[in-house]
Order: C-alpha cells, then sequence, then structure tokens
C-alpha cells in the first residue's frame, strides 16, 4: 500500500468515497438524493470543508457532490511522469469533473464554484457544455489570478527540471505565509476559529504537498476565458461579498455584466469566502436561482 493511500485511509471520514481518473485517487462525498445534481468546487489551499456549512441545506433539494481537487485534501498527489499521464492543468480538472458527474450516475450538473473553483466551474461549461445546466460563480477569478497566470514557455523546462528545487522553496514559502493568506479571504475575521484555520492547514498539508501544488503553478497559463464568455447558453449567479480583496467585487460586477442574462448577488458584510462567512445567505441566494431561474423546484 502507497504512502498517500495509507493516509486517505488514516483521516478519511465514514462517508469519504474514492474515485480513480487521470491518475488520481479523488476524494469525494455525496448528500441529499435525486435532481438535479450539485457539483461544488473550492477555491486554492482549501478543500471540501469550504462547503461544510451549506452542503445539508442544498442537499434537501438536491443531490450534492462535493470533492477535493487534484492538490488539495485527501485527493491524491501523484507526480506527472511519461509513464503515468498525470495532468494538473484547468483543462484536466475540467475533464475530472464531467467524470465524477458521470460516475455518481449523472449526465448534467450545476456547479458551483468559489475562487479558482469557480475559474474551473466556467471552464467546465464551455468546453462541455452539454453537461452542464447552471453555473452558480462566487468570487470567481476570471480577470486575475488563476485564470490569467501563465509560466513563460521559455522558462518552463528549466523550473520542471528544477522542480525538487523550487517545490521545496513553495513549501517553505506557503507555510511561511498561508495563516495570513487565509485570513485574508475573510471580511469579519472573527468567524474563522484558530480550529478551522489549523484544519485547513491540515488538510493542505498532506504527503508530497509542496510538489503537488508546484505542478499545479507549473500548469497555469492564461486562460482567455473573458473572451468567451458571450458563448455561454445556460443560467448563471454571480455572487461576491461586499469586501471581496481577493477577486475584487468590481470583477464580480464586471462577469456578472458580461455573462448573457447572468444573476447577481452582492452579499453584504462578507468577503471572498460567502459560503463560509455568510452560509445562510449564500444558500438563499442559491436555492432563489435555482427556482426563479432554472424553475427546478
Amino acid at each position: 500500500m502507497n504512502a498517500f493511500l495509507q493516509l486517505q485511509k488514516k483521516y478519511a471520514d465514514a462517508d469519504s468515497r474514492f474515485f480513480e481518473s487521470g491518475g488520481f485517487r479523488v476524494h469525494y462525498k455525496i448528500f441529499g438524493k435525486g435532481d438535479p445534481l450539485i457539483v461544488l468546487l473550492h477555491g486554492s489551499f482549501l478543500s471540501i470543508r469550504s462547503w461544510r456549512d451549506v452542503v445539508v441545506p442544498l442537499s434537501e433539494k438536491a443531490t450534492v457532490l462535493v470533492f477535493d481537487r487534484p492538490a488539495f485534501g485527501l485527493t491524491s498527489r501523484p507526480v506527472p511522469s511519461p509513464e503515468n499521464n498525470v495532468r494538473y492543468s484547468p483543462e484536466a480538472q475540467s475533464d475530472l469533473v464531467v467524470r465524477l458527474i458521470e460516475e455518481v450516475g449523472h449526465k448534467k450538473a450545476i456547479l458551483v464554484g468559489n475562487s479558482t473553483g469557480g475559474t474551473l466551474a466556467l471552464l467546465v461549461a464551455l468546453r462541455y457544455p452539454g453537461h452542464v445546466e447552471g453555473l452558480v460563480l462566487a468570487g470567481a477569478m476570471v480577470y486575475s489570478g488563476y485564470a490569467t497566470s501563465e509560466v513563460p514557455t521559455f522558462l518552463k523546462p528549466l523550473l520542471t527540471g528544477m522542480s525538487p528545487v523550487f517545490s521545496r522553496i513553495m513549501k517553505f514559502l506557503i507555510a511561511r505565509l498561508y495563516d495570513r493568506n487565509i485570513r485574508g479571504f475573510w471580511h469579519n475575521k472573527a468567524l474563522l476559529s484558530e480550529e478551522t484555520l489549523i484544519a485547513y492547514k491540515k488538510d493542505l498539508m498532506v504527503g508530497n504537498w509542496s510538489r503537488a501544488f508546484w505542478e499545479l503553478f507549473l500548469e497555469t497559463h492564461h486562460l482567455g476565458l473573458e473572451k468567451k464568455l458571450g458563448s455561454l447558453e445556460v443560467p448563471a449567479l454571480v455572487i461576491t461579498g461586499e469586501h471581496d480583496l481577493t477577486v475584487k467585487t468590481e470583477e464580480s460586477l464586471r462577469l456578472a455584466g458580461e455573462i448573457p442574462g447572468a444573476k447577481l448577488e452582492v452579499i453584504p458584510d462578507c468577503g471572498h469566502l460567502p459560503q463560509e462567512e455568510t452560509p445562510e445567505s449564500f444558500v438563499t441566494a442559491v436555492l432563489l436561482f435555482l427556482q426563479k431561474s432554472m424553475k427546478i423546484f
């Protein structure tokens, strides 16, 4: 039994499930039953823990799937090689979302993404429109950050060849800055308990975590999502915290204006993680969107 499989067995919850795809052993959970299927995609440095306060109320109306994205939580962290064809790219992650939808017996899903999870939700909708029936984008990175970052082509061979060195440097930097970075996601920082912060750090720093995050970094490239928004044909809700400093509120306002027919919800007294800082408002906004815009209930 390899080391990470042992860690998965040690830390998995009673309701944890695992799915093999693309060289990853993906950790996920299912709540509720029936249609529609709602898939929740968390942001970077986080895990399925980010949805802990909203899965139960959402699952009263739908099947809810949460999973740890590659490089995070209890999803395995294989090192890419010519033999295993492992990829941490945004496109490979969007492929994984579709495989998960099919794995749990559905053909389509409503994708709810926060931060870089919102980037991926949007990418899935653009690449696999037949598998997406609705989008909820909360503080989604579209015009900045993960969606627009790019490792210069001429540098990639050098960086790849020195991955063991650079991943150790990244490990030092993330470990040093992690607490401050996570606290920056909240507007009312008193709502982030020390216990939750410790739990998130434990979720991230599993196995060869810094190498996996380095591989994720190496695969970043400008996705050009802003040029494709006009082609979206699914109902969409854009949610932003009034005081989101990670993905500035103005970017979400722009996003709502550029997706055809998109609805907008600005949540007061909230930062980058509305599902954590204001879970009741988040759930209310999502359910109203499903009821009024998608006519589901």
